[in-house]
């Protein structure tokens, strides 16, 4: 009997012991992601709006418009303005007749988002200005830079309409 007994405890082990090792349990695997950033920008723009244009008077006309920018947290950007379409030596608005009026665009007077115009560094693809650099921002945030227009006085221009159309362009 003891012999016996000893035999149904062993076969009960083994059974036992061969249920649990043919048991199914969890099994676990990592799954990676990744994922590379690129850098990217948006940009829009308002236009540079002039008050009445007076050719009698001896103030310059100044107005301002907007350059705004969207880019890639930390992204270095650059920002060009073309020369408008019907430039000849100047930026010129054209008029009827054709006619066109004498015009230029500055930057702003820091790369600080709002900062104001001071009509010195001129702004575009002309041969001695230069692209404007905005400061890196840590933030994707639009961001909102001045373009400072002016019209020289004294044009011998008649009266009437006058318009151009610049490209604005952000390099990242």
């Amino acid at each position: 009997m003891k012999k016996s007994l000893v035999s149904t405890f062993a076969l009960a082990v083994i059974a036992l012991i061969s249920t649990s090792a043919f048991a199914t349990s969890p099994q676990t695997a990592p799954l990676d992601l990744s994922v590379t950033v690129i850098n990217n920008c948006t940009i829009t723009t308002t236009a540079v709006a002039f008050p009445s244009y007076d050719p009698l008077s001896a103030v310059v006309d100044n107005g301002t418009g907007t350059v705004k920018i969207t880019c890639t947290k930390n992204a270095v950007t650059t920002i060009e303005l073309g020369q408008g379409a019907n430039f000849l030596v100047n930026r010129r608005m054209l008029g009827a007749g054709p006619e066109y009026l004498n015009y230029e665009i500055y930057k702003p007077s820091a790369n600080t988002p709002a900062a104001s115009c001071a009509y010195t560094a001129r702004w575009g693809a002309i041969a001695d200005s230069q692209e404007f650099t905005p400061a890196v921002e840590n933030s994707k945030a639009q961001r909102s830079y001045n373009v400072c227009g002016q019209i020289p006085l004294g044009q011998d221009v008649s009266a009437g309409g006058f318009a151009d159309s610049v490209v604005a362009t952000v390099n990242f």
